[in-house]
């Protein structure tokens, strides 16, 4: 039985944590999302993608949400799939998030959506 990514992160069957030999889902999310250069964004789907889960985009919202404030990630990089700021009330108003991204030169369309056209970092874009 497969599980999710959600569960990835909790405990093996044997009721051990990962531990450090074994980087869960999350600890993978965090290393894709501390690799976003300034001036980039990507998306959930995207970070998802390159972990060989597709369809775990809402388990990488999770994560971010969860993220641990002292390793400073820059999750303010990543968006929904239309460039939507979507990172809910985390890492403050959309307004903080939006401010963020344009003091790194990301260029919007909207208030609050990024312009993915000319922005859009994949996470195994510089492992080419």
């Amino acid at each position: 039985m497969t599980q999710s990514a959600f569960h990835a992160n909790a405990q093996n069957e044997d009721g051990r944590g990962s531990g450090p030999s074994r980087p869960t889902f999350f600890d993978r999310v965090f290393v894709v999302v501390s690799r976003i250069p300034p001036g980039r964004v990507t998306t959930y789907g995207a970070i998802a993608r390159a972990l060989g889960s597709p369809r775990a985009a809402r388990s990488v919202g999770w994560a971010l949400h969860l993220a641990p404030e002292e390793d400073a990630l820059p999750c303010h990089r990543v968006v929904d799939r239309n460039g939507v700021l979507s990172g809910g009330w985390h890492w403050g108003h959309p307004d903080v998030m939006a401010g963020l991204l344009r003091d790194e030169g990301v260029p919007f369309l909207d208030p609050y959506r990024v312009d993915l056209a000319a922005c859009l970092w994949l996470p195994d874009e510089d492992e080419t």
